[in-house]
């Protein structure tokens, strides 16, 4: 019987938000079941991302989730977070790959075995792959955000500073999943727009969540 080479697609989603934590995903596909459809999450609708994660969670030899919550990317910045989000849907894995392609020119700290791939995203099964799970499972997690934060959209623009985002921000003032590294945040705080709003504090989240089938 052949050996598989069990390659490791690694992409992250949440780098350009305001709130919320940074996700990666980590995806080893079973080249006897390919799957069709897999492209940049950014360039499929919401309910095809969904459908096509679920056909991957389903279908994939082993796929993590790694995370780097908000106290994390105000300490660390943004970038080394992400990194750190990657590594840890890595050592999530059920499997141990034998090749980790990373999207984007960078490699984490501490994955020196991995492969950086400008736009793998768009170019490689397995980081496509990566970047819909960690899309879908970002995206549900930002739905659940604005139950418990209300007022602010978390649901509709996810994070993102979108105008109406901004405007409830000067409003409400920052709320706990709120990145205070972040300019418009930071620079509201410094503002004292926040001033007398209450903060609720947010139950802490797993690090990852793992599936795989062999």
């Amino acid at each position: 019987m052949a050996m598989i080479d069990l390659i490791a697609g690694v992409d992250e989603v949440g780098r350009g938000p305001l709130a919320g934590p940074v996700i990666a995903a980590a995806v080893i596909l079973d080249p006897a079941r390919p799957i069709a459809g897999l492209a940049d999450s950014k360039t499929l609708s919401a309910a095809r991302r969904e459908a096509l994660s679920a056909q991957i969670r389903a279908q994939a030899l082993a796929w993590a989730l790694g995370r780097a919550e908000v106290e994390e990317i105000d300490r660390l910045n943004i970038l080394h977070a992400s990194l750190l989000a990657m590594e840890r849907a890595v050592a999530a894995l059920a499997l141990v790959p034998m090749r980790i392609l990373v999207d984007g020119n960078r490699r984490p700290r501490g994955l020196p075995q991995a492969e950086p791939v400008i736009g793998g995203d768009a170019t490689v099964p397995a980081i496509s792959a990566a970047s819909i799970v960690a899309k879908v499972a970002r995206d549900a997690e930002l739905d659940a955000l604005d139950a418990v934060h209300p007022g602010y959209g978390l649901a509709r623009h996810k994070g993102y500073p979108t105008a109406a985002h901004i405007s409830a921000l000067e409003q409400l003032g920052p709320s706990a999943c709120h990145r205070r590294s972040f300019g418009p945040v930071r620079r509201l705080l410094a503002l004292g727009a926040a001033s007398g709003t209450t903060i609720e504090v947010m139950a802490a989240n797993p690090v990852g969540t793992a599936g795989f089938q062999i």
